[in-house]
């Protein structure tokens, strides 16, 4: 089986995701919000690639039942209802809300994959959930692709930092195939370790995050295994798997 990585999505290729279990990563920081909204009680997330689609498909819920969300060059989008900061995205506010979300990078990416088995959104905040689902997929033979959002397409550190520890921790055996880019990103993992607050001080969006006030969603993004959720990407949107969705 194979296990590849790509770091940035313009790389990706139908046949690198039709029938595969696809992970989307994008830390910093729709994954981690995602991750972060669902644990918290949000019904589901549904990835939209403009903000004119969100305010569009927002008028088909009850004003009580939907959050427009999201994020154009970090900052929150005028007339939204919330931007895409994860510390937002309480209990409080989002307990059983559908939640409509267009990022910059990470519901991009998302969007553009085709033909996947399965896709989910992968972080450090849900790691050792997510690696569940993909031990899952190696157990069945079944070939997996990460991908990176990227920044406005170009690599990201704190991406390839995070599928680096994906593959690392991986399972592996004789018959596990890995692209230059996967054997790269386990490289990159292991130069930091465990100190991912310096990931994000060394990465370009990183500092570009804490420059314009959101540096408490760095800190967020950082914390391990903070949130036990799997988020499954399927008929147009984002739920969670849990006893109403198993695999």
């Amino acid at each position: 089986m194979r296990l590849d990585v790509f770091f940035t999505p313009s790389e990706v290729k139908p046949s690198d995701t039709s029938g595969r279990l696809v992970a989307i990563i994008d830390v910093l920081r729709a994954s981690t919000t995602v991750a972060v909204a669902l644990a918290n009680g949000a019904k589901t997330v549904v990835p939209l690639p403009t903000a004119d689609e969100v305010m569009v498909r927002s008028r088909e819920f009850e004003k009580s039942a939907v959050l427009t969300a999201g994020e154009r060059k970090m900052l929150p989008i005028p007339g939204f209802d919330i931007g895409n900061s994860p510390k937002l995205f309480t209990a409080a506010t989002v307990e059983g809300k559908t939640i409509l979300l267009t990022t910059s990078n990470g519901t991009r990416a998302l969007l553009g994959v085709q033909g996947a088995r399965d896709i989910v959104i992968a972080s450090y905040v849900n790691l050792t959930a997510v690696l569940a689902l993909m031990k899952m997929a190696v157990n069945s033979n079944t070939d997996i692709t990460i991908i990176c959002a990227a920044e406005e397409g170009i690599f990201a550190l704190e991406d390839a930092a995070c599928a680096g520890r994906f593959v690392r921790v991986m399972p592996r055996t004789s018959s596990v195939v890995v692209n230059d880019a996967a054997s790269a990103s386990v490289l990159i993992d292991r130069k930091y370790g465990d100190n991912i607050a310096k990931i994000f001080q060394d990465s370009s969006h990183g500092k570009e995050l804490k420059a314009a006030g959101f540096g408490d969603d760095l800190a967020t993004a950082a914390k391990v295994d903070s949130y036990s959720v799997v988020p499954i990407y399927q008929d147009r949107q984002i739920t969670k798997i849990g006893p109403d969705r198993e695999r």
